[in-house]
């Protein structure tokens, strides 16, 4: 497994330096995981973390290896029809919501208030997939793109909150 994390988070000091000084290579399905575990154990408790990415950029596959660090004893799969997972027995928490299925942006916005309200209020880690669907601005979020390379691997670059000092 590769996860260029040769960046320390000392240098940059902070946490999640490493994670935003610049691109993330992903040569498998396993190091996609692995960065989701490593991002479960360095973000904030109460984050929202966008995941943006074109279909089979390993969206779902991130929330997985999130779910594993956070001890989600069930199966995580791409919430696409049910639109919201809610994984209680995580620590914290763990809501996943997909946004794929509604393309009208007053809709995405409303389930998504909806479980960011219940994110809040159980102190839960909020993973959204495809966010371009929202209309809302979201500076509290930190935003995950993933693509794809051409040689068939993945690419991740985390962009930390606005309002966040990495």
């Amino acid at each position: 497994m590769n996860l260029n994390l040769c960046r320390g988070p000392e240098a940059s000091g902070s946490r999640l330096g490493q994670f935003t000084d610049g691109p993330i290579h992903l040569i498998d399905l396993e190091a996609t995981q692995a960065l989701g575990t490593e991002l479960a154990q360095r973000l904030p408790a109460g984050a929202i973390l966008l995941l943006k990415g074109p279909l089979g950029a390993g969206k779902t596959s991130l929330v997985q290896g999130i779910a594993l660090a956070l001890g989600v004893c069930e199966p995580i799969t791409s919430p696409t029809f049910a639109l919201a997972q809610h994984y209680t027995d995580g620590n914290p928490p763990l809501i996943h919501l997909d946004l794929y299925r509604l393309e009208q942006p007053g809709a995405a916005d409303d389930i998504f208030l909806q479980e960011d309200e219940e994110a809040r209020a159980i102190g839960a880690l909020l993973t959204v997939e495809w966010p371009e669907r929202l209309s809302l601005s979201l500076p509290e979020a930190w935003l995950l793109q993933l693509s794809h390379t051409k040689d068939g691997c993945r690419i991740a670059q985390l962009t930390p909150p606005k309002n966040a000092s990495t």
